[in-house]
């Protein structure tokens, strides 16, 4: 889909990595529709609408459980995005002279906050490197857990390069070694069918502003049973307001201030509107799209890409650099020149480029959703190999 845009241009939007756009008219009317009538302070008052718009959000509570296979609903915990639900939930495991398990792959909502601890002397780190496409191994996993590990935190699919790492393998490993596993699913949810229980997942960090087709501002966590995460915030909940100890019920032990309800209602829109349209078949039509244009760049002169050799248990991203041309150019042009949106940079994972190779200017990425075409990949690489070729004459 071609975006026309309040100013009269007319945009291909090839950077849903960052946020899905658009958002689907069902979502967004649905969001109007029920806030219009439930947008009142969840369980916080005794009257009927409180309490409607509190059984409201522990429906979405039940129904993200569900979605991702956890086994309690009250273990649900809503915040503003995944870099928060991160911070939640490292900040609540990390122990003083604890070791923590990691990898090259990390975004930086991962890795500064355990880089923090580490340069305050409070954690140990061991960092595993991914190979040359782009894929962790489980036994270099293996090989750095220590006997004081407190967890083991991956990114299950990357944002820069696209692969999606064989977690349920790194499960098996964290399971025989009793140490917990946390996932970052911020890039697979709502792409790649997730299943925690079954990979021995103890907590997954998750947005709805990318592949759930969800708002901005709402995300979470999702924590098994078994795992504890301690109050890192504090504040209202609505509970014992008497009590000057903040609430350790789940999910209040984790939240604090008003829920954004707004954005939950548009979480449970967005989930409802993946699921309709079944993970498998919206995977499949983003990843033609992929392919194409993997296959497109690949037989340009001058024009690099990045793990993309195979795209098995690959997300429908690409990342690329035109010889010659720093990224943040390449991005501009295709922007300015051809109504082309795609992000440069070292897009919040500086170790993946410096793995890559491409550090300290990054590449281009062009990361695809439901709404892109196969017409858009065709005017992508009619524009790719315009820059490209203007590279080779000058």
């Amino acid at each position: 889909m071609t975006i026309a845009m309040a100013t009269g241009t007319h945009i291909i939007y090839a950077d849903n990595a960052a946020t899905t756009f658009p958002k689907p008219p069902e979502v967004l009317t649905k969001m109007i529709e029920v806030y219009t009538k439930k947008g009142v302070s969840p369980g916080r008052g005794s009257y009927d609408l409180s309490i409607e718009a509190e059984n409201l959000v522990d429906g979405v509570r039940r129904q993200v459980c569900t979605f991702f296979n956890g086994d309690d609903p009250s273990r649900v915990v809503f915040g503003y995005n995944a870099t928060d639900a991160l911070n939640l939930i490292i900040q609540g495991l990390i122990e003083p002279g604890c070791h923590v398990v990691s990898s090259c792959l990390e975004h930086n909502s991962v890795l500064r906050p355990l880089h923090y601890f580490l340069q305050q002397g409070v954690i140990g780190l061991d960092l595993v490197s991914f190979d040359s496409e782009g894929f962790i191994d489980p036994g270099d996993v293996a090989k750095t857990i220590r006997p004081e590990t407190r967890f083991v935190i991956i990114n299950h699919g990357s944002n820069v390069v696209g692969t999606v790492q064989p977690v349920e393998q790194i499960g098996d490993v964290c399971v025989e070694r009793g140490v917990p596993l946390i996932l970052d699913v911020t890039q697979t949810a709502g792409i790649v069918p997730i299943d925690m229980q079954k990979w021995g997942v103890s907590a997954i960090a998750f947005t709805g502003h990318k592949s759930l087709y969800g708002p901005t501002g709402i995300g979470g966590l999702v924590a098994r049973a078994g795992i504890d995460i301690r109050t890192t915030r504090f504040g209202g909940t609505g509970l014992d307001s008497r009590s000057l100890v903040h609430s350790q019920s789940y999910p209040q032990r984790l939240e604090a201030g008003t829920i954004n309800i707004l954005g939950v209602i548009g979480l449970s829109a967005g989930i409802r509107y993946v699921e309709g349209r079944s993970l498998n078949r919206l995977y499949q039509k983003e990843m033609v799209l992929t392919r194409r244009l993997r296959d497109g760049l690949s037989a340009m002169e001058g024009v690099k890409l990045y793990c993309a050799r195979s795209l098995k248990n690959h997300l429908p991203l690409l990342l690329c650099n035109v010889e010659g041309i720093d990224p943040e150019q390449v991005s501009t042009i295709l922007d300015g020149d051809f109504g082309i949106a795609t992000r440069a940079g070292l897009h919040c994972a500086p170790l993946v480029h410096e793995g890559l190779g491409t550090s300290p200017k990054g590449a281009v990425r062009f990361s695809f959703g439901l709404f892109n075409t196969p017409e858009e990949i065709e005017k992508i690489l009619q524009a790719m190999e315009a820059i490209s070729r203007s590279q080779r004459t000058t």
